[in-house]
């Protein structure tokens, strides 16, 4: 596999040679169009236009000593590409604009200069209830117009799927994990103790990671939080779908209702999203309330921390309230 780096020359000729550069276009400038974790992504001016490269590697781009499935960016193509049948929902994403599947690159179209929703992790920052409400419709359309009965080959993402589970699932919860969380937080470290001791805990959470790990119905973005919601001049678009698969509802709605919980947003305006979702498409909520519980451990406890601003106490209310979500 050729691996894209910023050198211009190198740049150039690569894009020359598969035909997403003109003979007579150069690159005048290059920038990294986000933050972004998991892959090289480039945003590309030529003078005349801009467009956006992606490409997956064997790791995770800002932490390469932590693997990924290598071929994850042609999943995220097979997303746009399913999902890009539907009016409504390609209007909100970027256009997929050609692949090379051999080095696993994706050419997307430029969505300027937006910048996405984990503003809302600061104090007082509070989602608009429009916006809020965008973004729900798009994840009731998808689920809704995008199944196993309308899809001959669903997208499972194992691999994808492995990887997430064991950050979502096991790796919070593990003795010696490497995570020292008392320097995110003085004396987050307890609070994690406590529930690699909790064995009854991790034996009602097993049979919540097995689900997720098992085929569901609906097409998912599998990972449909703040960072992954983009404001720009021509309104909200969702990008990175690079966790997606064919899955239950309730995992994406819950991850979603996790961020909105972390970000400290008013209960009132999180039962305003969840009631605008199920008005448009099935949700057993308890199943949802569980997922929740999951991602909120995982991103107070776990390897991707957020920018959160919430003190410890709110941390400890967030992680009790999750385990006696997922312990009846």
């Amino acid at each position: 596999m050729q691996q894209l780096t910023t050198n211009k020359t190198e740049l150039e000729s690569y894009l020359k040679n598969k035909g997403w550069l003109k003979p007579e276009e150069n690159i005048a400038s290059t920038e990294k169009p986000g933050e972004g974790n998991m892959n090289f992504t480039l945003r590309v001016d030529t003078g005349q236009r801009t467009f956006i490269i992606k490409q997956s590697r064997g790791y995770v781009e800002k932490y390469p000593q932590v693997q990924a499935p290598e071929k994850r960016a042609l999943k995220e193509a097979a997303f746009y590409e399913l999902a890009s049948n539907e009016v409504d929902l390609k209007a909100m994403m970027p256009n997929l604009l050609d692949i090379d599947k051999a080095n696993n690159v994706l050419l997307l179209e430029d969505l300027g200069s937006g910048t996405d929703y984990t503003g809302i992790y600061k104090k007082g920052k509070t989602v608009p209830e429009s916006e809020l409400f965008e973004i729900m419709d798009f994840a009731a359309q998808l689920h809704t117009n995008i199944t196993t009965t309308s899809v001959k080959n669903p997208v499972a993402n194992r691999k994808m799927r492995t990887l997430n589970h064991e950050h979502i699932f096991l790796y919070p919860f593990m003795e010696n994990n490497g995570i020292n969380l008392d320097t995110i937080l003085p004396g987050l470290a307890a609070v994690g103790d406590s529930f690699k001791k909790d064995k009854a805990f991790l034996e009602k959470l097993k049979p919540l990671g097995a689900l997720y790990l098992a085929d569901g119905a609906h097409l998912l973005h599998g990972d449909y939080f703040p960072g992954s919601w983009l404001k720009t001049a021509d309104g909200i678009k969702i990008i990175d779908p690079e966790f997606c698969f064919f899955g239950p509802a309730e995992f994406e709605i819950g991850i979603t209702i996790a961020h909105l919980k972390m970000a400290n947003q008013p209960e009132k305006l999180i039962k305003s999203a969840l009631n605008r979702y199920s008005a448009q498409a099935k949700l057993d909520e308890n199943l949802c309330r569980k997922f929740t519980a999951a991602e909120i451990l995982r991103r107070i406890l776990g390897l991707a921390q957020l920018p959160l601003e919430i003190d410890l106490a709110k941390r400890k209310k967030l992680v009790e309230e999750a385990r006696n979500v997922i312990l009846p």
